[in-house]
């Protein structure tokens, strides 16, 4: 599972914006470290957009070695709502 949380680093601790949902308690994580104010909101939130995507990439990868599959109707409706796509 990847899950990207906003938040801030500060007097050496880090503090979430949100807290993840489905995480248990002592669970690895990643921790990148921003140049402050050089990254605008608006990218920041494409750049989690993307990571959350490659994640999603690999939960089917993932899916599809464990022998696991769901209808391709599924899979496009899931795509239009997330990204509000009428099709």
């Amino acid at each position: 599972m990847l899950k990207t949380v906003e938040g801030i680093y500060q007097d050496g601790q880090i503090e979430l914006s949100e807290l993840p949902q489905d995480v248990s308690n002592a669970t690895q994580v990643l921790v990148t470290f921003l140049d402050p104010g050089k990254l605008d909101p608006v990218r920041l939130r494409q750049l989690i957009d993307q990571l959350e995507t490659i994640a999603g990439i690999q939960q089917g990868f993932d899916e599809v070695n464990a022998g696991q599959s769901r209808p391709m109707s599924e899979f496009v409706q899931a795509m239009q709502q997330k990204y509000d796509i009428s099709g």
